[in-house]
């Protein structure tokens, strides 16, 4: 899910190393959030688990938008209903494509890969958004592939086809970002918010009846419990981090999640973590920090046409 909007300056309080730390924590979150999500879909259906997640998720959305002034409808009121409708399913499709490559593929590979999300950011905002993007942002996203192809090797060892799918997630959620930023210019927060809840629900509500697994033993209910508290305990922490510290500055701590992941997938799967998928994810981790320090510079000084 992507982060809300940054709150009114009014509100915001300007303390970057408190921010950073909890982007850390945001991190971790998540991080075992991921973890939780392949345990279980090795067992059950991904369905299954996402539209669980979703249905708690809603159930919190729709109570929080009621116990706001104005109630439901005015929560719900959108410049761009149909764009806000088309982020959510976009998001729920994604959630599920990724999990399945936490399966087939393993934590570490997939969020290796999915690092590169980023940068797809960059190069699709000039034709989907009309940003400038300049050469030297070009080159950091040409470097990111790059180290896609490092971790991949096609040619050098037999291809997973599994690989496909953080690549797709990581376009899907590319554009869910940018969707969001779209609508972000004249919806709320707290209505994209309510969008990302209530669409995302309905959507995976509408394709559970053929995939249904049905949950058994109170552990995997437990499990199941959990996911859906770090779902919302992380993107609660998330809207925090953004109250206490500008976007620009915490975003780049949010790579601490391939971390994180390196260590559940390690020590709890049982995944290997070869020199080329550190060396590729280091590439695609550099030229990630250089496009967000480049755009927080271009934020403050306007590009021109000979700047990146």
């Amino acid at each position: 899910m992507s982060a809300p909007a940054a709150p009114e300056p009014s509100r915001r309080r300007d303390n970057p190393r408190l921010g950073i730390a909890m982007m850390i924590l945001v991190s971790l979150i998540f991080a075992f959030q991921d973890g939780i999500s392949r345990h279980l879909a090795m067992n059950y259906h991904v369905i299954t688990v996402v539209t669980v997640r979703f249905w708690v998720f809603a159930a919190i959305t729709i109570v929080w938008a009621v116990s706001r002034g104005g109630g439901l409808a005015r929560v719900a009121r959108s410049a761009h209903p149909w764009t806000q409708i088309a982020r959510g399913v976009l998001l729920v499709a994604e959630i599920w494509i990724t999990v399945i490559a936490f399966v087939k593929l393993g934590l570490i590979a997939t969020h290796s890969i999915f690092a590169v999300y980023p940068l797809l950011v960059a190069a699709l905002a000039r034709p989907l958004l009309g940003e400038y993007v300049g050469w030297r942002r070009g080159l950091a996203i040409l470097a990111g592939l790059v180290g896609v192809l490092i971790i991949l090797r096609p040619g050098l060892h037999v291809f997973d086809p599994a690989a496909i799918y953080p690549l797709i997630g990581a376009s899907m959620f590319a554009v869910y970002a940018l969707l969001t930023r779209k609508v972000g210019r004249d919806d709320s927060a707290e209505t994209t918010f309510f969008y990302t809840g209530v669409v995302g629900a309905a959507f995976s509500t509408l394709a559970v009846p053929f995939f249904w697994t049905p949950i058994e033993g109170w552990q995997d209910w437990a499990w199941m419990g959990t996911l859906c508290l770090t779902a919302v305990a992380g993107h609660f922490l998330l809207i925090k981090t953004y109250e206490v510290a500008e976007a620009s500055v915490v975003q780049p701590f949010a790579y601490f999640q391939l971390v994180f992941i390196g260590i559940l997938g390690v020590f709890l799967f049982g995944e290997k973590l070869d020199s080329w998928t550190i060396f590729g994810t280091g590439v695609i981790l550099a030229a990630g920090i250089y496009t967000l320090l480049r755009q927080r510079r271009l934020g403050a000084h306007p590009p021109s046409p000979e700047d990146g």
